[in-house]
């Protein structure tokens, strides 16, 4: 691992795109399975509001990670789909989830009896 000066690090950069109580969730049903329309992602994720879900869309749209596509037929159907750019947050976003199940583990070993 290299190491980090703090005075260089771009922590805060990667944290920008991947902050919020929504956006990796959002991220991970794209990554397993891409195009989704925006009711699929609501039905994937059910206590996400509508309004946020469209917010954070818009978001990762403009940092283009995801890709928003549509298709001008009535009604109008609009497809959401991880770039080739968001594909590169897979191996940080896999290696959150592992460190989150050895953080759950480890809590609950550290629990009182």
């Amino acid at each position: 691992m290299t190491n980090l000066n703090p005075e260089f690090c771009e922590v805060n950069e990667s944290l920008e795109i991947l902050v919020g109580k929504w956006k990796p969730i959002i991220l991970l049903n794209l990554l397993a399975e891409s195009p989704m329309r925006f009711s699929e992602l609501k039905r994937a994720i059910p206590k996400i509001t509508q309004k946020m879900l469209t917010k954070q869309l818009r978001e990762l749209e403009s940092q283009e990670i995801i890709m928003r596509k549509v298709y001008a037929q009535v009604p109008p159907r609009v497809e959401y789909s991880i770039t080739e750019y968001g594909q590169t947050l897979r191996p940080i976003l896999n290696a959150m989830h592992q460190w989150g199940l050895k953080h759950k583990e480890r809590s609950i070993t550290k629990l009182p009896v």
